[in-house]
């Protein structure tokens, strides 16, 4: 392999001729071979998009050659466009507080510019990395905004997987909403309700956690760009600073202001803990719904089996014709991965000192990764599973007649101590409800019938009550 001399403050170190990384990305690669993940795509994107308004903006204030900027601008197009992913070689983790992600792009960037300029890879002379591609800028303010704009980039589509899945939750809860069952609290019979009522409130959690990641994006829409190392804007020229994020806004179609606090900007990490614990909560809420499909798909004989999973695949390599309910599953466990990545985002936005946290990379790694597989569990919790549930309205029947949870309904007529002795002869006995509450009260069958009429229990029917008792 052809290789040529690159040299940096540690020293000279041989990189490969053809690359477009150069001596400070290949010590990364070096020190840092942790995942073995590269940098997401999204980010690397976002990355180049900064260093193109970076340049866009220095060439209009006249600091830096309309001719190397021109240049630097083409080449991050290209990147833009996909080109020379495979030269963005720094781990996804990395120490350095993302110096190393920035540089990559820098020599990157620089070579590539280099070569539109006639020049041949690793003749910074013509571009150089630090000088011109990383001009007006920091680690410490490209990175975190970097990050940022990931992150508003990558949330939409998750926020539509979502919209999706709650569309086909109400689609559900209309299409069950005849379907009377009996509610359960503690995974004991409760009370009646209607199955369309069970999905109803699996879409309006879903609601809720759309709202809460649309709000969510306040929270990184501000960057900190123009205030290089530590949020005093020095090596920055005041109108780069002014520019510099409305040229973003034009590259990138995004509508962020710049930190009224840079310095708050550059060390502090909060937003992004809000997100995640955000994307937590969402994560939770569909665990939560597909413990309760589980459960309710449960037997398909020796279960509860009010509804039927869609059946993707076999469930046993030894018992013949099982199905196991391996949506809910999958999903359940993606949100064991999201709430350890919370945790890895708490911790590394806790650990921040000073004037900046370091601790950036680990915090984008998990970020990236939870937003990405909460998409694509909702995806799949939509496509694979939710939209082909169907009910075992017999079974949902079934169960209501056999339980004894109507006796609710009749505390307001001969209190709450008669109610729970008829229940429990009535379980004792099996002697039906009704009949022990006709032959031990004075409550007629017509009353009867009023009073424990299943559909009724369903939603509140005060007028109706009120009015059996006037007659009691």
């Amino acid at each position: 392999m052809e290789m040529r001399i690159e040299a940096d403050s540690i020293g000279s170190l041989a990189v490969p001729a053809d690359a477009y990384y150069g001596v400070q990305s290949l010590r990364a690669k070096r020190n840092f071979n942790i995942t073995g993940r590269p940098m997401h795509p999204v980010f690397i994107r976002n990355l180049v998009k900064i260093k193109k308004a970076a340049a866009v903006t220095n060439r209009n204030i006249n600091v830096l050659d309309s001719r190397i900027a021109d240049a630097i601008i083409c080449a991050c197009n290209e990147i833009i466009e996909g080109k020379l992913r495979d030269q963005f070689i720094v781990d996804s983790i990395q120490g350095g507080a993302g110096t190393s992600a920035n540089m990559n792009a820098n020599e990157v960037i620089a070579n590539r510019a280099v070569q539109i300029l006639g020049g041949i890879k690793g003749d910074y002379t013509l571009v150089h990395p630090n000088d011109h591609v990383n001009m007006s800028q920091s680690t410490n303010d490209v990175i975190p905004s970097a990050g940022k704009l990931t992150v508003l980039e990558m949330l939409p589509k998750t926020m539509n997987e979502l919209r999706r899945l709650h569309s086909t939750l109400l689609k559900k809860s209309k299409e069950f909403n005849h379907i009377l069952k009996i509610g359960r609290t503690q995974l004991q019979d409760a009370v009646p309700m209607r199955l369309g009522q069970t999905f109803q409130a699996y879409a309006s959690v879903i609601a809720r956690d759309i709202c809460r990641l649309e709000k969510s994006l306040e929270e990184v829409s501000t960057l900190n760009m123009g205030g290089t190392a530590i949020g005093t804007g020095i090596n920055a020229n005041i109108l780069y600073l002014k520019q510099i994020v409305p040229n973003i806004n034009k590259i990138c179609q995004t509508s962020c202001k710049q930190a009224s606090d840079l310095f708050d900007a550059t060390q502090n990490l909060d937003g992004f803990i809000y997100i995640s614990g955000v994307i937590k909560t969402c994560a939770v809420n569909l665990s939560k719904i597909c413990n309760d499909l589980r459960l309710l798909s449960s037997g398909p004989k020796a279960g509860i089996a009010e509804i039927n999973l869609p059946a993707k695949q076999n469930g046993s390599s030894i018992m013949p014709g099982k199905v196991n309910p391996v949506i809910p599953e999958v999903v359940t466990q993606v949100t064991f991965q999201i709430i350890g990545n919370d945790m890895a985002i708490t911790m590394a936005a806790e650990a921040g000192q000073l004037e900046l946290n370091a601790f950036e990379p680990v915090l984008f790694h998990n970020l990236f990764e939870s937003i990405e597989i909460l998409t694509s569990a909702a995806a799949t919790l939509t496509d694979n599973c939710i939209t082909d549930i169907t009910a075992n309205e017999d079974r949902c029947q079934e169960l209501l007649d056999a339980s004894v949870g109507i006796s609710t309904a009749l505390c307001p007529f001969i209190g709450y101590q008669r109610a729970a002795e008829l229940a429990k002869k009535s379980l004792k006995t099996g002697i039906p409800l009704k009949k022990l509450v006709v032959e031990e009260t004075e409550l007629t069958l017509d009353q009867l019938d009023a009073i424990l009429n299943s559909a009724d229990m369903t939603e509140p029917k005060h007028h109706l009550e009120y009015a059996l008792i006037q007659t009691i």
